[in-house]
């Protein structure tokens, strides 16, 4: 099979490589959201009923930063893929610790087990999420017009597992309908995940020797060895200075869950700053691709206030269906986490349909006006889950499973106008040197919405329902507002990319 990448169509029109990224990224999307489908409720469920105990809102902030650090990781396996092992090493190692933090969780190990798998699970997705997204873009030529449809294509892979998931590993949980464990065993369901990533790591390595570009097992700007001494001794420092930290904490009686969010979320927000002063003063930056980083700057607030909003799908809707939800449609009963298949599964619908829409629209916006009305169907969906409480004067007692299923479909429009997007405008706006760094930038926006996160989802209850909802989903529309009026100054600092 030629692995020339301006040639081949061999999948669907696509490089046969996208094939081996597809399923890959399909069986690891299967366990990460198999997992997380669950994660919350073994968290603050008591221990007779299966769980961990932990207290609600502890939990929901736990799972917020877990969901920013599995994407702040990224900035480490951007570095280690462009300065010492390349692309594919780099999601061969990632894929290999989630699936022994999923084995982790499959344990009865309580707490420790929980910790351990958190770790694991946040190395491995910084190893693997990044430089896989930049092996697909490796597949294509800058000036080819497949690109979006490629990245598209992709994300719909990732999908495809994401939606079999929320069904598959909460029924593992349950023993399959079969009384096979009383109550919840939600080690069963965790079980599953590894096993799913396990698959991932098979489609991975059968054809990533055939299809994948030669590029890809090499760094793209390898260390020196003076270099190397440079980032050991600030890396002792970064150790040192965190070490100092939690000691002085610790030392004031203030070493709890609570304020380690809190140091997390600092490091989340303030992380991307440093990156974008980084490769704004970089020499190894040209003028042109300085002008493009500015551009990309707007955008990156824009995708973190979205991915904000749309990951509280596994926190914030996650209680709303687990504590407000009827869970039931007639005689067919379902779990709260079932929900969690609404994200991936509005995306599968609508991802055929964008890419028919970008394919056939001759003049179609640009990238910034598709993340600005991409915003504001994110605030929109907030708004929607505001109306069932005002509409009913109160927010007690349990409403119809439909309001979540169309605050979903709502966000996840806004999803199609950023995500897929997203990945390819970052790949084409990167600086040579900063490759799989600048990917990285990418799932840094997942990092600080959810950072973010962390420290408001500590205030919603069901007495404070509306006007959480309504705050989030208004700030969201008035940025997406304001994105719309620079739009032509973003395009021009983009330098010819669209």
């Amino acid at each position: 099979m030629s692995k020339e990448k301006d040639f081949d169509t061999a999948f669907f029109g696509q490089p046969r490589g996208i094939s081996t990224l597809f399923y890959t990224e399909t069986w690891e999307r299967f366990s990460y959201y198999g997992m997380r489908a669950i994660l919350l409720f073994y968290m603050y469920y008591a221990v007779k009923d299966g769980g961990l105990g932990i207290n609600e809102t502890t939990a929901a902030s736990i799972m917020s930063i877990y969901g920013s650090l599995v994407y702040l990781s990224g900035v480490l396996g951007g570095w280690l893929s462009d300065r010492i092992w390349g692309p594919r090493k780099a999601v061969l190692s990632g894929g290999i610790l989630i699936m022994f933090g999923h084995i982790a969780l499959s344990l009865p190990f309580g707490m420790p087990a929980l910790f351990a798998s958190i770790a694991l699970i946040i190395i491995g997705t910084g190893l693997m999420k990044p430089n896989i997204s930049e092996m697909v873009g490796e597949l294509y030529s800058p000036e080819d017009r497949r690109r979006n449809a490629g990245f598209s294509m992709f994300v719909f892979g990732a999908n495809l597992g994401a939606v079999v998931a929320p069904w598959a590993v909460p029924a593992a949980s349950a023993g399959f309908g079969l009384n096979l464990w009383h109550g919840n065993n939600f080690h069963a369901g965790f079980s599953l995940a590894a096993i799913g990533m396990f698959f991932a790591l098979v489609q991975y390595v059968y054809g990533g020797h055939k299809y994948l570009t030669n590029t890809s097992s090499e760094p793209q700007d390898p260390i020196s060895s003076e270099e190397l001494h440079k980032l050991i001794v600030r890396t002792v420092i970064a150790v040192v200075v965190v070490a100092v930290i939690l000691g002085g904490l610790a030392a004031m009686g203030q070493l709890n869950i609570a304020n380690v969010i809190n140091l997390i979320t600092v490091i989340a927000i303030g992380l991307p700053v440093y990156y974008f002063v980084r490769m704004l003063k970089s020499d190894k930056v040209t003028k042109t691709e300085k002008s493009r980083v500015a551009a990309y700057i707007p955008l990156f607030i824009a995708a973190a206030i979205f991915w904000g909003i749309e990951e509280s799908g596994s926190v914030i809707l996650a209680l709303f269906a687990e504590q407000r939800t009827v869970l039931h449609i007639g005689g067919w009963h379902f779990a709260a986490a079932n929900f969690q298949t609404l994200n991936p599964l509005f995306i599968m619908i609508l991802t055929p349909v964008f890419v028919t829409l970008w394919s056939r629209w001759k003049n179609q916006p640009s990238s910034p006006a598709k993340f600005a009305a991409g915003l504001v169907f994110a605030g929109l969906s907030y708004v929607f889950m505001a109306l069932p409480a005002l509409i009913h004067g109160t927010t007690s007692g349990r409403v119809s499973p439909f309001w979540l299923v169309g605050s979903w479909f709502i966000v996840e429009i806004g999803e199609m106008l950023i995500s897929p997007i997203g990945i390819s405008v970052t790949t084409r706006l990167a600086p040579n040197a900063f490759k799989s760094q600048m990917m990285s930038m990418w799932f840094m926006t997942d990092a600080a919405g959810q950072a973010v996160n962390a420290q408001i989802v500590k205030y919603y209850s069901s007495a404070t329902e509306v006007p959480y909802f309504l705050s989030v989903g208004v700030v969201s529309i008035i940025f997406g507002i304001v994105l719309m009026f620079m739009v032509k100054k973003i395009h021009s600092l983009m330098s010819g990319i669209d």
